[in-house]
């Protein structure tokens, strides 16, 4: 049963296309060689904007190309200006913490020469 509705659904879908075939060939308004020649220069036509606009696309994905190796190169730029930037205060640290050191060395040094003296200066007044 449900072959025949099957069949019966196929042939009516058949008789469809056929029936809009006959009707499109009645009411055609070009003769066939005015259509297949209309056809031929749509399709050149439509092939010939297809290479436009690949030709634009083409453009268009350079300039984004072009765009990005700039945008690379200034960022790579950026980045080398602050690794310099970065080393320079590093270095202005590092001296600076050598020099506080070395002030501290030479205070440290002083106290522990005058502790001696005082030491010294109280052992020769306790021998007196």
């Amino acid at each position: 049963m449900a072959s025949e509705n099957q069949n019966a659904s196929l042939g009516w879908f058949l008789a469809g296309i056929g029936l809009g075939a006959l009707v499109g060939v009645l009411y055609a308004p070009k003769s066939g060689r005015e259509t297949r020649e209309s056809l031929a220069s749509s399709a050149k036509e439509g092939s010939e904007l297809l290479r436009a606009r690949a030709r634009e696309a083409a453009d268009q994905v350079g300039t984004f190309v072009e765009r990005g190796k700039s945008q690379a190169t200034e960022y790579a730029q950026r980045g080398r200006e602050a690794v310099v930037q970065g080393r320079a205060q590093w270095d202005e640290f590092v001296d600076k913490g050598k020099s506080f050191v070395s002030d501290q060395s030479s205070r440290v040094s002083a106290a522990v020469e005058a502790g001696k003296h005082a030491y010294q200066s109280a052992g020769e007044s306790s021998e007196s």
